[in-house]
């Protein structure tokens, strides 16, 4: 691995979102979505999941090129793509799996992490909700959750969900994708 690059590990609801939404940021390596936050031994499985009583999280691990992109302009796309002032909630989506987090990995992180939703703050009606805590065990999902997006498009959630997430990371940040 290159000496700049970094990982960052983010929930915004569902992770097929945030993953599509990932994808597309210049300096962005890879992004491989599972579950992370759990007290349940072993490897959870999507279903397990989706019965909110794991105490996961959909969440996106980020390995980006911090030569290229900053952990602070990566929070403010996540921050700024998803709705987190929403508690366990993105949209029709509910449950604790659904919420909005930040997983730090080291102190630097943390305090970066905790400066942007300060910073945000001002920029929403309701107060934002997204818990910011110490990265812990990350689960891969199954393969089927893998490249979600790319694989599906023409699905109604991907459709009417992730499109118009796409179509608002291009008119907010455009300067940072990898088309642009």
């Amino acid at each position: 691995m290159r000496t700049n690059m970094q990982i960052a590990t983010f929930g915004g609801g569902c992770f097929w979102c945030t993953e599509a939404v990932f994808q597309e940021v210049k300096g962005v390596e890879k992004v491989v979505s599972g579950y992370s936050g759990g007290n349940v031994p072993g490897k959870p499985t999507y279903r397990e999941i989706c019965s909110g009583l794991t105490g996961h999280a959909e969440v996106v691990q980020v390995t980006f090129d911090a030569a290229v992109i900053s952990y602070e302009d990566i929070l403010v796309i996540f921050m700024t793509t998803h709705d987190p002032t929403t508690l366990n909630q993105q949209g029709a989506d509910r449950g604790t799996q659904y919420r909005s987090v930040i997983y730090y990995h080291d102190e630097g992180q943390k305090e970066i992490a905790e400066i942007v939703v300060k910073e945000l703050t001002p920029y929403y009606e309701n107060p934002i909700v997204t818990e910011v805590a110490e990265a812990q065990t990350f689960h891969e999902a199954e393969k089927e959750h893998q490249n979600y997006y790319r694989n599906n498009q023409s699905q109604g959630y991907c459709s009417f969900v992730i499109t118009p997430k796409l179509k608002k990371l291009r008119e907010l940040h455009a300067d940072k994708l990898k088309s642009a």
